[in-house]
């Protein structure tokens, strides 16, 4: 999965963004200033970064210009409707394209998909293969037996953690954080509904065994034959 650095102080737009982005199969971070989000830009390798125009602690700008030198990931900047010149400064100091605000999650996730086809990241993702089943990460497509099997994006994405880590147990938390982008609360049951639903839709293997099993206290395991 693409993994993506948010930069912007709007906790509750970051909350909103990382949601949809989770459910379009990314992984993200978000920081809320200036001066943590560079130091996450460079602390790690991302496939992209996100970066709002105005931040407190350090401007979207200077973020950009201490950055571009330290790191390969494509920048997307988030700047103010109508402002031209925040878009060519943006540009001029190396931001690889941008999107002007409010925009919807559904033009965001376009425009990221389009920079990361450009960069080449999101082409690297791999055809993962466990007995009769295919599952390609760049086309997030999914056949059993040669048949396309339809699943929401965030069904998507666990299934491609759980095929990933085929024939070994994959913890719930891990299963939360990484394939719904939120940690676990008490009495949460969203992952045993989300299960449900992929088992329903792969069916079992040819000799009738569950692809996915529970493994009480745990967590789930696909199935590697």
């Amino acid at each position: 999965m693409p993994r993506i650095l948010l930069i912007d102080d709007d906790v509750a737009l970051c909350e909103l963004l990382t949601e949809y982005l989770v459910g379009e199969g990314f992984t993200v971070q978000a920081v809320h200033d200036g001066t943590q989000g560079e130091a996450a830009a460079v602390a790690e390798d991302w496939d992209a970064v996100i970066l709002d125009v105005m931040l407190p602690g350090m401007n979207g700008f200077d973020v950009l210009k201490r950055i571009k030198p330290k790191t390969s990931a494509p920048v997307l900047m988030l700047t103010a409707r109508g402002e031209d010149t925040d878009t060519v400064l943006g540009l001029e100091l190396g931001a690889d394209d941008y999107v002007a605000k409010p925009a919807s999650p559904r033009v965001l996730v376009a425009r990221l998909r389009a920079l990361l086809r450009r960069h080449g990241d999101e082409g690297a993702a791999g055809v993962l293969r466990v007995g009769d089943l295919t599952l390609d990460e760049g086309s997030r497509r999914v056949t059993v037996g040669g048949a396309d099997v339809v699943l929401t994006g965030a069904e998507f994405n666990l299934l491609a953690i759980l095929v990933r880590h085929a024939g070994h147990v994959v913890p719930r938390d891990v299963l939360a954080e990484d394939g719904l982008g939120r940690a676990l609360q008490a009495f949460d049951r969203r992952i045993e509904t989300h299960m449900a639903q992929i088992r329903r839709k792969l069916g079992p293997l040819p000799d009738g065994t569950p692809r996915i099993q529970t493994v009480r206290g745990s967590g789930y395991q696909y199935v590697s034959r």
